[in-house]
């Protein structure tokens, strides 16, 4: 018999019109797996059974009267407790956030899925405000990998990254400002992707400025182009938020990648030490590409390693986040999240403006990069999942999490489309990621080529079973 977990989102939607299964069956399975799996991986901060329940009932009617809602009719959906969901607090991993709130407003991305008539399972766990790579918060303890429960999932979209493995939900809204959604991906063998800064509306804006992305975690490439189908629009609430898209991301999954100029860089020029087991895994799905019809070259875009600017914009927008909170609230905060908050604090206007020098001389760069290559092909990190519960690898040498994820943050501040697919396993069965990146505004190119992986069987959508799942 099909496991209903097992399904993406488009194979679920195909089984709800030919009558195999119903939202009510998906919904309910994909709650059973909410909960089995919650005591080990603490993937969830709240789980919304009763109300999901009944959406999937509003939803079975329509299915019933051959007039579904939307694009997602039905489909169980998890959203990371950073982005505000209409009825249920958002605490953003935070014991200073009052849960005594309002919470009568959706962000943007959660509104368009309320709209397309996706079932809301509940929300995901965050590291404090989403400051680090890594999901743990003196809130809701440590989210634990899905493949191994003794490693880190990753973050700062750790809990989407280890539902969607595990099955509950086949899709979920993460939130990138230096790799936060494809760190988890990689770390758990799903797909993430970054879109293009402001293709995805987001409200509140986040006090990170424009570091910060909300973008799609999936089991696959096709589920990722229908939720940004959904997604992708316009909200008059982001001032920054792009036009809509002139047309559907699913309808340019099947161009493959054949004539595409595609540049790979195993390792930014030597300028980053990546595991064998990962740099072997990245070459196989490179050299598939180029046997699929992509012209790869080996070479390197013209950056160096921008991470003190990315600190300047990072630790400010931590001060900032937290500028309001007042001593005892202070107390309560994780203390990496104090350290960097401090940080912050002591940047000038001067030095913030000398970080946004370094920012557009990057963009610069990349924008040229892009003029003669479609997409440029990277690890998604140079490493697979360490221990959980630390926010850098024992023994590694690094102070905060920026040392581990040198693939990943430059194109948070370049603003371009970025996705990790899941292209294979170290000898110890933890996953591996390459990551796709393409000129800004090319969100297509990164989901054409990354569906094409998954059409070779390069990337795989299966499911991770960690003892008692």
């Amino acid at each position: 018999m099909t496991e209903l977990t097992d399904l993406t989102a488009v194979r679920l939607l195909d089984g709800y019109r030919k009558g195999e299964w119903s939202p009510v069956e998906a919904t309910r399975a994909a709650l059973e797996r909410a909960e089995a799996i919650q005591p080990e991986v603490n993937a969830f901060v709240r789980l919304t059974a009763e109300d999901a329940l009944e959406q999937a009932r509003e939803s079975q009617e329509r299915w019933r009267r051959g007039e579904p809602r939307g694009l997602l009719d039905g489909v169980p959906v998890t959203v990371k407790d950073i982005l505000l969901q209409r009825g249920a607090p958002t605490l953003r991993g935070s014991r200073a956030v009052d849960p005594a709130g309002r919470w009568d407003e959706d962000a943007p991305s959660v509104a368009r899925l309320r709209e397309h008539g996706a079932v809301f399972l509940g929300k995901t766990t965050t590291p404090e405000f989403g400051w680090k790579g890594v999901t743990d918060s003196p809130l809701s303890g440590v989210t634990r990998n899905p493949c191994d429960p003794s490693r880190t999932a990753g973050g700062s979209s750790g809990g989407s990254a280890a539902a969607v493995a595990l099955g509950a939900g086949p899709l979920s809204l993460g939130t990138d400002g230096g790799g936060s959604v494809r760190i988890p991906a990689s770390f758990c063998g799903i797909f993430a992707l970054k879109p293009t800064y402001g293709r995805v509306p987001l409200y509140p804006a986040s006090a990170f400025g424009t570091l910060a992305h909300v973008g799609p975690m999936t089991r696959d490439a096709a589920d990722a182009a229908l939720l940004m189908d959904v997604i992708g629009h316009p909200d008059s609430r982001d001032w920054s938020a792009l036009a809509a898209p002139a047309g559907p991301y699913t309808d340019g999954l099947a161009g493959g990648v054949r004539g595409l100029r595609v540049a790979y860089s195993p390792s930014l020029g030597g300028q980053v030490a990546v595991q064998p087991a990962v740099a072997r895994a990245v070459r196989q799905a490179v050299e598939r590409l180029a046997e699929l019809g992509a012209y790869v070259t080996e070479t390197d875009p013209d950056l160096t390693d921008p991470v003190e600017a990315f600190h300047t914009l990072w630790f400010s927008g931590a001060a900032r986040v937290t500028q309001h909170l007042g001593p005892h609230q202070r107390e309560l905060l994780d203390p990496g999240l104090r350290e960097i908050c401090a940080q912050g604090a002591r940047y000038s206007a001067l030095d913030y403006l000398a970080a946004v020098d370094v920012r557009m001389d990057l963009g610069r760069r990349m924008g040229r990069f892009h003029d003669t290559y479609d997409l440029l092909v990277t690890p998604t990190l140079p490493i697979t999942a360490f221990e959980a519960g630390a926010e850098v690898p024992k023994g590694s040498g690094h102070r905060r999490w920026t040392g581990w994820t040198p693939f990943t943050y430059p194109f948070n501040m370049t603003q371009q489309p970025a996705a990790s697919v899941p292209v294979g396993v170290d000898a110890d069965g933890l996953p591996v990621g390459l990551q796709l990146v393409a000129a800004r505004h090319r969100d297509d190119l990164v989901l054409r080529a990354a569906h094409a992986l998954y059409e070779a069987r390069v990337a795989s959508a299966g499911r991770p079973r960690p003892s008692g799942s």
